[in-house]
């Protein structure tokens, strides 16, 4: 974890060497009603970014883009989106739960490429030199994703893509893997991948990879936010939630949260944002070294 008087540093002096900036949002649940505390919330974290992401190469949102899939949410979150008048970042995102569960599979999966302009199940795309990938589930399952061996087999080629042990990946699915992040172990329930040691036998192979999740809505103050940053192989972030928090206590919190990250040469910074506060996380800031493995 970040020295707490490192959080101290006036930014300025923390730009000098920076190489690459993004920030990382989940579970967002956009309701049709614009006065809805979900959608009032995103408003406000996009404010935040717009105002405090200057240089960023984009947004990257885990999941749930909304709380049922239906196109009058795509619809309020576009134009949420718009209000922004180009101010904000590019957006890439994977799909939840959430945006995809209820009803047909293939028309949920049709409204939700749709509506948020994402080109596939899964995709990846080079930013400045770095590589991002984005996992979805091919099932539109109530709570699990499910990944097919095809789309394993996808994922191990790109993340052997000019890969260097010095030089970050960042992966992004909905659910987290079980016992690693806050929600995600057992007894919590908030696990959630079908082919969970596939998965995990994958990104094993590249420990410079970091992967991002979702889908627990776990406060970033909770002790489990970051998983292995300090081992040999990949780091895993539970990213909270936009919409709402929820806490080791097993209870609803008002709240919303996200990540700031950047990246330098040799380490990347992971820092926990309090949207509604416009404040940093100070729980919650995490350094991952590189070289890794």
């Amino acid at each position: 974890m970040v020295d707490r008087n490192e959080l101290q540093v006036g930014k300025g002096q923390r730009d000098e060497g920076i190489l690459l900036t993004f920030q990382v949002i989940t579970d967002t649940h956009v309701r049709t009603d614009g006065q809805h505390t979900h959608n009032v919330n995103l408003e406000q974290a996009l404010r935040d970014i717009a105002e405090n992401g200057a240089g960023s190469a984009g947004i990257m949102h885990a999941g749930d883009v909304t709380d049922h899939g239906f196109p009058e949410e795509y619809e309020a979150w576009n134009r949420i989106w718009e209000q922004f008048g180009g101010t904000l970042p590019p957006l890439y995102v994977t799909m939840g739960n959430h945006d995809v569960a209820l009803g047909n599979w293939e028309a949920r999966l049709g409204q939700f490429l749709r509506g948020t302009g994402t080109e596939g199940i899964y995709h990846d795309h080079w930013i400045d030199g770095y590589h991002f990938v984005f996992l979805g589930t091919e099932e539109g399952l109530e709570l699990f994703s499910s990944l097919s061996e095809k789309q394993l087999a996808w994922l191990d080629d790109k993340l052997g893509e000019s890969a260097a042990a010095d030089r970050p990946v960042f992966v992004f699915l909905h659910q987290p893997l079980m016992n690693t992040v806050a929600g995600s172990y057992e007894a919590q329930r908030w696990y959630g991948v079908v082919q969970d040691a596939e998965l995990l036998a994958v990104l094993a192979r590249y420990p410079q990879a970091i992967l991002f999740t979702g889908h627990t809505h776990w406060e970033l103050d909770a002790p489990n936010t970051s998983f292995g940053v300090r081992g040999e192989g990949p780091a895993m972030f539970n990213a909270a939630s936009v919409a709402y928090l929820w806490t080791d206590e097993d209870e609803h919190k008002d709240g919303s949260q996200g990540f700031y990250v950047e990246v330098y040469r040799d380490h990347v910074l992971v820092r926990g944002r309090d949207f509604t506060r416009g404040e940093w996380v100070e729980a919650a800031q995490f350094r991952v070294d590189y070289p890794r493995g």
